[in-house]
């Protein structure tokens, strides 16, 4: 069996794509794999790390919205349509599973002339136009969200790292502060706006973190690897600030929290929930609207705050985010919340969906 994944250009796309990858091989060693991708994507550094086959296609990049420009696409689309059928006809797919994304949306349209079977994977609550399209060609849709409004849509969650998936805090805590260098007792919030960081969270946290340790709890900031570290002045015998540029043990960074400041991005808020964190969302301000709409049904539970972007101040850190940090009931429940609405199993569904898609092309 080979299948081909389609979910270049950003780690959005990307890391669901690598987490099916992972447990297509656990389920069967000698399963083909090949992820499709363009030039300039952060798949032609993460794929081939993983051990992978990237192909390469020319990148055609898709207005987000309804545009002039939109017209323009299927004659644009042509040569990177033809090369990904050449990569589909080369590897013999069985399968071709998109991610989203201006990788995916050849991939479907190269699967569908070539008649292979289409898995759709969807991870934001608000889906973009090439899994609009690809959800068209196929009755195995899988989506983030119960409520996805996708035509054939099959609540399964996000494919997430097996570091994540598996991830016990409880168990993990002592060897996570330790190898952060925090107290081993002391409440911890984690603070991070991505892989890249966020300006906007580092200010606010950088000018309340006096407040938070005054109040005995504990920091660790991912500024994001082109941000400056704060320069946070603490007092002898305070609880740490810990800033760091990047964290690449994004495991260790849960099991040491116990709440955590961050963005909304769909992998964020289906890891957070899986490990059971509590987090206190700040949906970016731009593009459709989406990260808003990734938060919402897991803060409506009782697994965490939503604040717009433009109220984040110290003062809200202050009065929202510090009560839940020193109230170790509220923690808890919250904790709890967060985890009944989180799932740990989407890889395995997933590749049962890709199984399923197969076994009816061939049926």
């Amino acid at each position: 069996m080979h299948v081909v994944l389609a979910g270049g250009g950003t780690a959005g796309h990307i890391e669901p794509a690598l987490a099916l990858a992972d447990a297509l091989r656990r389920h069967d060693p000698t399963v083909g794999i090949t992820a499709l991708g363009t030039e300039r994507g952060l798949e032609t550094r993460l794929v081939p790390e993983r051990g992978y086959e990237l192909g390469l296609i020319p990148a055609v990049p898709l207005p987000r919205k309804p545009t002039p420009e939109l017209i323009t696409v299927p004659g644009r689309l042509r040569g990177t349509i033809k090369a990904a059928e050449e990569i589909i006809e080369r590897t013999k797919a069985d399968c071709v599973v998109g991610f989203g994304g201006y990788v995916a949306l050849p991939g479907y349209l190269a699967a569908k002339r070539q008649r292979v079977p289409i898995v759709v994977h969807e991870a934001n609550a608000r889906p973009g136009l090439a899994n609009r399209i690809g959800a068209r060609y196929t009755r195995f849709v899988a989506v983030s969200t119960p409520d996805s409004k996708l035509r054939h849509a099959r609540y399964v969650g996000i494919p997430l790292r097996r570091s994540i998936a598996t991830l016990n805090r409880a168990a993990t805590r002592a060897q996570a502060r330790s190898y952060f260098g925090l107290d081993a007792n002391l409440p911890t919030l984690l603070v991070s706006g991505g892989s890249q960081g966020a300006r906007r969270l580092n200010e606010v946290i950088a000018a309340a973190v006096p407040v938070l340790q005054r109040s005995g709890v504990q920091v660790l900031h991912a500024v994001g690897p082109k941000n400056e570290l704060p320069q946070v002045d603490t007092m002898p015998g305070m609880p740490p600030y810990v800033p760091v540029a990047y964290v690449d043990r994004m495991d260790l960074a849960y099991a040491a929290a116990d709440m955590m400041l961050c963005r909304a991005g769909a992998m964020t808020v289906a890891e957070l929930s899986a490990v059971g964190l509590p987090a206190a969302y700040v949906p970016l301000p731009i593009g459709n609207g989406e990260q808003r709409l990734n938060a919402q049904p897991l803060v409506k539970a009782g697994g965490g705050l939503l604040i717009d972007d433009a109220e984040l101040t110290p003062e809200w850190v202050r009065e929202n985010v510090l009560p839940v940090l020193t109230d170790a009931g509220r923690l808890h429940a919250m904790s709890n919340a967060a985890a009944e609405f989180g799932r740990r199993d989407a890889d395995d569904l997933l590749v049962g969906m890709v199984h399923e898609a197969i076994a009816a092309r061939r049926g």
